[in-house]
Protein backbone atom coordinates (compact mmCIF):
# COMPACT_ATOMS: atom_id res chain seq x y z
CA UNK A 1 0.00 0.00 0.00
CA UNK A 2 1.64 3.37 -0.74
CA UNK A 3 1.57 5.80 2.00
CA UNK A 4 2.03 8.79 -0.91
CA UNK A 5 -1.00 10.59 -1.35
CA UNK A 6 -2.12 10.79 -5.54
CA UNK A 7 -1.37 14.21 -6.87
CA UNK A 8 -3.70 15.82 -9.20
CA UNK A 9 -2.24 16.62 -12.32
CA UNK A 10 -3.54 19.48 -14.54
CA UNK A 11 -2.78 18.90 -17.73
CA UNK A 12 -2.33 22.16 -20.17
CA UNK A 13 -4.01 21.83 -23.73
CA UNK A 14 -2.01 23.79 -26.16
CA UNK A 15 -5.41 25.75 -27.11
CA UNK A 16 -5.29 27.14 -23.37
CA UNK A 17 -3.70 30.43 -22.80
CA UNK A 18 -0.47 30.30 -20.30
CA UNK A 19 -1.69 33.50 -18.67
CA UNK A 20 -5.07 31.88 -17.51
CA UNK A 21 -5.41 32.18 -13.89
CA UNK A 22 -4.87 28.90 -11.99
CA UNK A 23 -8.00 27.09 -11.42
CA UNK A 24 -9.72 27.18 -7.93
CA UNK A 25 -9.27 24.25 -5.56
CA UNK A 26 -11.95 22.43 -4.63
CA UNK A 27 -13.89 23.25 -1.35
CA UNK A 28 -12.82 20.08 0.78
CA UNK A 29 -9.26 20.81 -0.08
CA UNK A 30 -9.85 24.92 0.68
CA UNK A 31 -10.84 23.75 3.97
CA UNK A 32 -8.14 21.40 4.98
CA UNK A 33 -5.56 24.81 4.00
CA UNK A 34 -6.40 26.34 6.64
CA UNK A 35 -5.11 24.55 8.75
CA UNK A 36 -2.04 23.84 7.19
CA UNK A 37 -0.97 24.19 3.61
CA UNK A 38 0.43 21.15 1.68
CA UNK A 39 2.64 21.14 -1.36
CA UNK A 40 3.42 18.38 -3.25
CA UNK A 41 6.37 18.40 -5.69
CA UNK A 42 6.82 14.87 -7.33
CA UNK A 43 9.12 14.75 -10.28
CA UNK A 44 8.23 11.37 -12.38
CA UNK A 45 10.73 9.41 -14.30
CA UNK A 46 10.01 8.17 -17.36
CA UNK A 47 10.10 4.47 -16.01
CA UNK A 48 9.21 3.76 -12.61
CA UNK A 49 7.19 7.54 -12.08
CA UNK A 50 8.80 7.31 -8.23
CA UNK A 51 8.17 10.20 -6.09
CA UNK A 52 11.81 11.32 -5.01
CA UNK A 53 11.14 14.71 -2.14
CA UNK A 54 8.23 15.33 -0.33
CA UNK A 55 7.69 18.33 1.89
CA UNK A 56 5.52 19.72 4.10
CA UNK A 57 4.76 23.12 5.11
CA UNK A 58 2.83 23.87 8.04
CA UNK A 59 0.95 27.07 9.11
CA UNK A 60 3.99 28.88 10.32
CA UNK A 61 5.36 28.35 7.30
CA UNK A 62 8.21 26.20 8.83
CA UNK A 63 9.49 22.82 6.35
CA UNK A 64 9.89 19.31 7.90
CA UNK A 65 11.51 16.12 6.00
CA UNK A 66 8.88 13.58 5.69
CA UNK A 67 9.78 9.90 6.33
CA UNK A 68 12.48 8.31 4.43
CA UNK A 69 10.72 6.44 1.21
CA UNK A 70 10.09 3.07 0.44
CA UNK A 71 11.07 1.10 -2.29
CA UNK A 72 8.79 -0.33 -4.45
CA UNK A 73 9.01 -3.93 -2.14
CA UNK A 74 8.05 -2.18 0.87
CA UNK A 75 11.53 -2.03 2.49
CA UNK A 76 13.13 1.00 4.04
CA UNK A 77 16.35 2.61 2.10
CA UNK A 78 19.97 2.05 1.91
CA UNK A 79 21.16 2.66 5.43
CA UNK A 80 24.00 4.79 6.08
CA UNK A 81 27.14 3.21 5.65
CA UNK A 82 29.40 3.48 9.03
CA UNK A 83 32.52 4.59 9.12
CA UNK A 84 36.11 2.82 9.34
CA UNK A 85 36.48 3.39 12.75
CA UNK A 86 33.12 1.81 14.05
CA UNK A 87 33.07 -1.08 11.92
CA UNK A 88 36.43 -2.15 13.77
CA UNK A 89 34.82 -1.09 17.06
CA UNK A 90 31.90 -3.65 15.85
CA UNK A 91 34.59 -6.37 14.65
CA UNK A 92 36.34 -5.84 18.66
CA UNK A 93 33.57 -6.27 20.37
CA UNK A 94 31.98 -8.98 18.55
CA UNK A 95 35.33 -10.54 18.99
CA UNK A 96 35.24 -9.95 22.80
CA UNK A 97 32.26 -11.16 22.99
CA UNK A 98 33.33 -14.69 21.09
CA UNK A 99 36.49 -14.87 23.49
CA UNK A 100 34.27 -14.64 26.41
CA UNK A 101 31.80 -17.51 25.56
CA UNK A 102 34.56 -19.90 24.51
CA UNK A 103 36.34 -18.71 27.55
CA UNK A 104 33.09 -19.75 29.60
CA UNK A 105 32.87 -22.57 28.11
CA UNK A 106 35.87 -23.68 28.27
CA UNK A 107 35.65 -23.22 32.13
CA UNK A 108 32.46 -25.55 32.28
CA UNK A 109 34.31 -27.84 29.97
CA UNK A 110 37.01 -28.11 32.57
CA UNK A 111 34.92 -28.15 35.56
CA UNK A 112 32.50 -31.41 34.82
CA UNK A 113 36.03 -33.07 33.56
CA UNK A 114 37.66 -32.09 36.89
CA UNK A 115 33.84 -33.28 38.75
CA UNK A 116 34.37 -36.33 36.56
CA UNK A 117 37.45 -37.10 37.97
CA UNK A 118 37.27 -36.44 41.32
CA UNK A 119 34.00 -38.92 41.31
CA UNK A 120 36.11 -41.78 39.35
CA UNK A 121 39.06 -40.78 42.01
CA UNK A 122 35.92 -41.62 44.86
CA UNK A 123 35.27 -44.53 42.63
CA UNK A 124 38.67 -46.23 43.21
CA UNK A 125 39.41 -45.60 46.22
CA UNK A 126 36.03 -47.20 48.23
CA UNK A 127 37.03 -50.09 45.23
CA UNK A 128 40.17 -49.87 46.69
CA UNK A 129 39.22 -50.24 50.22
CA UNK A 130 36.51 -52.53 49.74
CA UNK A 131 39.19 -55.26 47.97
CA UNK A 132 41.66 -54.62 51.29
CA UNK A 133 38.66 -56.37 53.43
CA UNK A 134 39.67 -59.62 55.14
CA UNK A 135 36.73 -61.75 53.14
CA UNK A 136 37.76 -60.30 50.08
CA UNK A 137 41.62 -60.47 50.27
CA UNK A 138 41.15 -64.04 51.00
CA UNK A 139 39.90 -64.17 47.89
CA UNK A 140 43.20 -62.81 46.48
CA UNK A 141 45.86 -65.33 48.54
CA UNK A 142 46.57 -68.71 47.20
CA UNK A 143 48.18 -71.50 49.32
CA UNK A 144 50.83 -73.21 47.50
CA UNK A 145 52.20 -76.62 48.42
CA UNK A 146 54.92 -78.38 47.86
CA UNK A 147 54.55 -81.78 46.72
CA UNK A 148 56.68 -83.65 49.46
CA UNK A 149 54.20 -81.99 52.06
CA UNK A 150 51.74 -84.41 50.45
CA UNK A 151 53.46 -87.77 50.83
CA UNK A 152 52.27 -88.38 54.06
CA UNK A 153 49.15 -89.75 54.31
CA UNK A 154 47.74 -87.61 56.50
CA UNK A 155 47.55 -84.24 54.57
CA UNK A 156 44.42 -85.42 53.20
CA UNK A 157 43.04 -83.17 56.08
CA UNK A 158 45.12 -79.92 55.27
CA UNK A 159 43.64 -80.43 51.29
CA UNK A 160 40.07 -81.07 52.69
CA UNK A 161 40.01 -78.60 55.19
CA UNK A 162 41.32 -75.76 52.38
CA UNK A 163 38.54 -77.18 50.11
CA UNK A 164 35.93 -76.69 52.58
CA UNK A 165 36.27 -73.34 53.23
CA UNK A 166 36.79 -72.61 49.54
CA UNK A 167 40.02 -71.29 49.63
CA UNK A 168 42.57 -71.31 46.44
CA UNK A 169 45.49 -73.39 46.24
CA UNK A 170 48.01 -74.99 44.24
CA UNK A 171 50.74 -78.01 44.03
CA UNK A 172 53.82 -76.22 43.06
CA UNK A 173 57.90 -76.99 43.26
CA UNK A 174 58.93 -74.86 45.97
CA UNK A 175 62.11 -73.29 46.74
CA UNK A 176 62.21 -74.91 50.11
CA UNK A 177 61.29 -78.67 50.10
CA UNK A 178 58.40 -79.79 52.30
CA UNK A 179 57.51 -75.91 52.70
CA UNK A 180 54.26 -73.70 52.36
CA UNK A 181 54.40 -70.51 50.99
CA UNK A 182 51.22 -68.24 50.10
CA UNK A 183 51.16 -65.32 46.74
CA UNK A 184 48.73 -62.61 46.63
CA UNK A 185 47.18 -61.22 43.32
CA UNK A 186 47.91 -57.40 43.02
CA UNK A 187 45.68 -55.51 40.67
CA UNK A 188 47.24 -54.74 37.46
CA UNK A 189 48.98 -51.72 37.29
CA UNK A 190 48.87 -49.54 33.01
CA UNK A 191 49.21 -51.92 30.70
CA UNK A 192 50.49 -55.00 32.91
CA UNK A 193 48.44 -57.51 33.43
CA UNK A 194 46.94 -59.28 36.04
CA UNK A 195 50.32 -59.83 38.78
CA UNK A 196 51.15 -61.97 42.44
CA UNK A 197 53.16 -60.97 44.88
CA UNK A 198 54.85 -63.81 47.05
CA UNK A 199 54.61 -63.39 51.05
CA UNK A 200 56.58 -62.52 53.27
CA UNK A 201 55.31 -65.86 55.58
CA UNK A 202 57.23 -69.18 55.37
CA UNK A 203 55.89 -72.83 56.36
CA UNK A 204 58.36 -76.14 56.93
CA UNK A 205 56.49 -78.98 57.34
CA UNK A 206 59.27 -82.07 58.74
CA UNK A 207 58.89 -85.47 60.85
CA UNK A 208 60.85 -86.00 63.87
CA UNK A 209 63.32 -87.78 61.81
CA UNK A 210 64.64 -84.51 59.82
CA UNK A 211 64.71 -82.59 62.65
CA UNK A 212 66.57 -84.75 64.13
CA UNK A 213 68.84 -84.42 61.30
CA UNK A 214 68.91 -80.88 61.68
CA UNK A 215 70.04 -80.87 65.12
CA UNK A 216 72.91 -83.10 64.02
CA UNK A 217 73.74 -80.47 61.96
CA UNK A 218 73.61 -77.16 64.47
CA UNK A 219 75.18 -79.34 67.24
CA UNK A 220 78.30 -79.55 65.12
CA UNK A 221 78.28 -76.17 64.35
CA UNK A 222 78.19 -74.82 67.79
CA UNK A 223 81.07 -77.14 68.78
CA UNK A 224 83.18 -76.18 66.22
CA UNK A 225 83.27 -79.70 64.57
CA UNK A 226 81.81 -78.65 60.91
CA UNK A 227 80.22 -75.64 58.78
CA UNK A 228 76.76 -74.78 57.34
CA UNK A 229 76.21 -77.37 54.99
CA UNK A 230 75.11 -75.95 52.15
CA UNK A 231 73.10 -79.08 50.45
CA UNK A 232 70.95 -79.33 54.05
CA UNK A 233 68.02 -78.32 54.76
CA UNK A 234 69.24 -75.86 57.47
CA UNK A 235 71.52 -74.53 54.39
CA UNK A 236 68.99 -74.21 52.12
CA UNK A 237 66.75 -72.40 54.74
CA UNK A 238 69.61 -69.57 55.65
CA UNK A 239 70.30 -68.97 52.06
CA UNK A 240 66.68 -67.77 51.53
CA UNK A 241 67.01 -65.68 54.50
CA UNK A 242 70.13 -64.42 53.39
CA UNK A 243 68.75 -63.51 49.57
CA UNK A 244 65.36 -62.17 51.10
CA UNK A 245 65.66 -60.74 54.55
CA UNK A 246 61.98 -60.11 54.96
CA UNK A 247 61.19 -63.59 54.97
CA UNK A 248 60.00 -65.01 58.45
CA UNK A 249 60.31 -68.94 58.18
CA UNK A 250 57.80 -71.22 60.95
CA UNK A 251 59.53 -74.74 60.89
CA UNK A 252 56.40 -77.18 62.02
CA UNK A 253 57.90 -80.59 63.59
CA UNK A 254 55.38 -83.43 63.71
CA UNK A 255 56.28 -85.75 66.84
CA UNK A 256 54.61 -89.07 67.47
CA UNK A 257 52.77 -87.85 70.61
CA UNK A 258 50.62 -85.30 71.43
CA UNK A 259 52.14 -81.93 72.07
CA UNK A 260 51.14 -78.93 74.26
CA UNK A 261 54.42 -77.10 74.05
CA UNK A 262 57.61 -76.49 72.48
CA UNK A 263 58.80 -78.05 76.03
CA UNK A 264 56.52 -80.98 75.73
CA UNK A 265 58.15 -83.04 73.14
CA UNK A 266 59.10 -86.58 72.73
CA UNK A 267 62.47 -86.32 74.48
CA UNK A 268 63.58 -89.74 75.26
CA UNK A 269 63.49 -90.27 71.21
CA UNK A 270 66.04 -87.65 71.43
CA UNK A 271 67.89 -88.67 74.23
CA UNK A 272 68.20 -91.99 73.02
CA UNK A 273 69.54 -91.25 69.44
CA UNK A 274 71.57 -88.33 70.09
CA UNK A 275 72.06 -88.38 73.80
CA UNK A 276 71.08 -84.60 74.32
CA UNK A 277 69.69 -83.08 77.56
CA UNK A 278 67.16 -80.32 77.59
CA UNK A 279 70.00 -77.79 77.74
CA UNK A 280 71.72 -79.10 74.73
CA UNK A 281 67.75 -78.87 72.81
CA UNK A 282 67.85 -75.20 74.43
CA UNK A 283 70.99 -74.19 72.84
CA UNK A 284 69.85 -75.52 69.58
CA UNK A 285 66.32 -73.49 69.55
CA UNK A 286 68.10 -70.21 70.76
CA UNK A 287 70.27 -70.82 67.57
CA UNK A 288 67.85 -71.28 65.46
CA UNK A 289 65.91 -68.10 66.51
CA UNK A 290 68.41 -65.73 67.33
CA UNK A 291 71.26 -66.13 64.58
CA UNK A 292 69.00 -67.56 61.77
CA UNK A 293 65.37 -66.12 62.51
CA UNK A 294 63.55 -69.33 62.46
CA UNK A 295 60.83 -70.21 64.26
CA UNK A 296 60.08 -73.85 65.83
CA UNK A 297 56.38 -75.09 66.63
CA UNK A 298 56.02 -78.52 67.80
CA UNK A 299 52.49 -79.96 66.77
CA UNK A 300 50.61 -83.40 67.12
CA UNK A 301 49.60 -84.52 64.03
CA UNK A 302 48.32 -83.35 60.85
CA UNK A 303 44.96 -81.35 62.40
CA UNK A 304 47.35 -79.20 64.67
CA UNK A 305 49.70 -78.85 61.24
CA UNK A 306 46.30 -77.64 59.03
CA UNK A 307 45.03 -75.58 62.47
CA UNK A 308 48.67 -74.14 61.72
CA UNK A 309 48.54 -73.18 58.17
CA UNK A 310 44.29 -71.63 58.51
CA UNK A 311 45.70 -69.42 61.18
CA UNK A 312 48.32 -67.98 58.74
CA UNK A 313 46.15 -67.45 56.37
CA UNK A 314 43.81 -65.65 58.04
CA UNK A 315 46.50 -63.58 59.76
CA UNK A 316 47.25 -62.88 55.81
CA UNK A 317 44.15 -61.54 55.11
CA UNK A 318 43.83 -58.99 57.57
CA UNK A 319 47.09 -57.33 57.39
CA UNK A 320 46.25 -55.22 54.11
CA UNK A 321 43.40 -53.52 56.35
CA UNK A 322 45.21 -53.52 59.36
CA UNK A 323 48.42 -51.36 58.22
CA UNK A 324 45.89 -49.05 56.47
CA UNK A 325 44.18 -48.06 59.53
CA UNK A 326 47.16 -47.68 61.36
CA UNK A 327 48.83 -45.31 59.26
CA UNK A 328 45.86 -43.08 59.76
CA UNK A 329 45.88 -43.01 63.56
CA UNK A 330 48.73 -44.12 66.00
CA UNK A 331 48.11 -47.37 67.58
CA UNK A 332 49.03 -46.36 71.52
CA UNK A 333 46.69 -43.50 70.76
CA UNK A 334 43.56 -43.48 72.81
CA UNK A 335 40.45 -43.72 70.83
CA UNK A 336 37.85 -40.70 71.53
CA UNK A 337 34.83 -39.41 70.11
CA UNK A 338 36.67 -36.47 68.76
CA UNK A 339 39.46 -36.96 65.71
CA UNK A 340 41.79 -35.15 67.81
CA UNK A 341 41.07 -36.30 71.07
CA UNK A 342 39.43 -33.90 73.59
CA UNK A 343 38.04 -30.50 72.67
CA UNK A 344 38.93 -28.07 74.79
CA UNK A 345 36.72 -24.95 74.04
CA UNK A 346 37.24 -21.28 75.42
CA UNK A 347 36.27 -21.40 78.98
CA UNK A 348 38.35 -24.38 79.61
CA UNK A 349 36.33 -27.14 79.78
CA UNK A 350 37.53 -30.59 78.45
CA UNK A 351 41.45 -29.70 80.18
CA UNK A 352 40.69 -32.01 82.67
CA UNK A 353 40.23 -34.96 80.27
CA UNK A 354 42.65 -34.21 78.39
CA UNK A 355 44.82 -34.38 81.82
CA UNK A 356 43.05 -37.74 82.62
CA UNK A 357 43.68 -39.35 79.17
CA UNK A 358 47.43 -38.26 79.31
CA UNK A 359 47.68 -40.08 82.96
CA UNK A 360 45.70 -43.26 80.90
CA UNK A 361 48.56 -43.81 78.03
CA UNK A 362 51.29 -44.75 80.92
CA UNK A 363 50.95 -48.71 81.14
CA UNK A 364 48.61 -50.11 82.58
CA UNK A 365 46.75 -47.33 84.15
CA UNK A 366 42.91 -47.94 83.70
CA UNK A 367 40.58 -45.09 83.28
CA UNK A 368 39.30 -45.68 87.59
CA UNK A 369 43.26 -45.18 88.50
CA UNK A 370 43.94 -41.94 86.16
CA UNK A 371 39.81 -40.91 88.30
CA UNK A 372 41.35 -41.17 91.07
CA UNK A 373 44.64 -39.20 90.55
CA UNK A 374 42.86 -36.11 88.42
CA UNK A 375 40.03 -36.10 91.72
CA UNK A 376 43.00 -35.67 94.14
CA UNK A 377 44.79 -33.27 91.96
CA UNK A 378 43.19 -31.49 89.11
CA UNK A 379 45.62 -30.18 86.80
CA UNK A 380 49.05 -31.50 85.90
CA UNK A 381 50.17 -28.07 87.96
CA UNK A 382 49.21 -29.14 91.08
CA UNK A 383 50.44 -32.14 91.01
CA UNK A 384 54.09 -30.76 90.41
CA UNK A 385 53.83 -28.00 93.11
CA UNK A 386 52.63 -30.75 95.84
CA UNK A 387 56.08 -32.98 94.41
CA UNK A 388 58.19 -29.31 94.67
CA UNK A 389 56.83 -29.27 98.53
CA UNK A 390 57.84 -32.64 99.31
CA UNK A 391 61.16 -32.66 101.06
CA UNK A 392 62.58 -36.44 99.87
CA UNK A 393 62.39 -38.47 96.59
CA UNK A 394 61.05 -41.04 98.63
CA UNK A 395 57.96 -38.83 99.79
CA UNK A 396 57.23 -37.90 96.01
CA UNK A 397 57.19 -41.14 94.61
CA UNK A 398 55.46 -42.59 96.80
CA UNK A 399 52.84 -39.98 96.57
CA UNK A 400 50.06 -41.55 94.95
CA UNK A 401 50.61 -44.46 96.47
CA UNK A 402 48.02 -44.32 98.95
CA UNK A 403 45.09 -43.02 96.66
CA UNK A 404 41.76 -45.11 96.66
CA UNK A 405 40.77 -46.70 93.47
CA UNK A 406 36.94 -47.26 92.92
CA UNK A 407 36.11 -49.69 90.54
CA UNK A 408 33.84 -52.92 90.25
CA UNK A 409 32.38 -52.81 93.55
CA UNK A 410 35.67 -52.91 95.53
CA UNK A 411 38.15 -50.28 96.81
CA UNK A 412 41.99 -50.44 96.10
CA UNK A 413 45.08 -48.25 96.43
CA UNK A 414 46.67 -46.90 93.56
CA UNK A 415 50.45 -48.62 95.07
CA UNK A 416 53.92 -47.49 94.75
CA UNK A 417 54.66 -48.79 91.34
CA UNK A 418 52.65 -47.10 89.42
CA UNK A 419 53.31 -43.74 91.55
CA UNK A 420 56.71 -43.84 90.90
CA UNK A 421 55.84 -44.31 86.92
CA UNK A 422 53.85 -40.95 87.08
CA UNK A 423 56.23 -39.33 89.27
CA UNK A 424 59.36 -39.91 86.43
CA UNK A 425 56.91 -39.61 83.63
CA UNK A 426 55.85 -35.63 84.59
CA UNK A 427 59.77 -35.24 86.00
CA UNK A 428 62.41 -36.85 83.86
CA UNK A 429 64.45 -34.48 82.15
CA UNK A 430 65.81 -37.91 79.98
CA UNK A 431 63.21 -38.14 76.83
CA UNK A 432 64.89 -41.83 76.34
CA UNK A 433 64.31 -42.91 80.16
CA UNK A 434 61.84 -45.88 79.73
CA UNK A 435 59.34 -45.38 82.69
CA UNK A 436 58.04 -49.14 82.37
Amino acid sequence: MSVLRSVKTWEISESEDESDPEPKLHPESHAQSSGSETIHSSEHHNTDNTCKTTCTINKHGRGKLSPPPLTPSGSPGPKRKRTKEETEAHRLKTQEKREAREKQRTAKAKEKEEKKQEQQRRREAAEHMKSLRPENCLKCLNVCIDPAVLQDDGSDILLGTLSAFEWRFSIQSQQLSNSITWTRDVPPQGDHSKASVEEEQLVVVLDLTDFIDMVICIRKILEGEGEEPAQSLLGSMLEVLNRNASKVITVLVMGRQPHHSCRAWDVQTLQSQMGLGDLDIEEVLVYLQLYGRISLVFLSGWQEVTDHVCSVTKALSKRPFKLLTERVELPFCLDGSWASGVRVERDGSGLSQVWSRQIQQLNRVSPAVASAITSAYPSPQILLQVYQSRGSEEERRGLLASLLVEGEGKERRIGPEISSRVYRCLTAQNPQLVLD
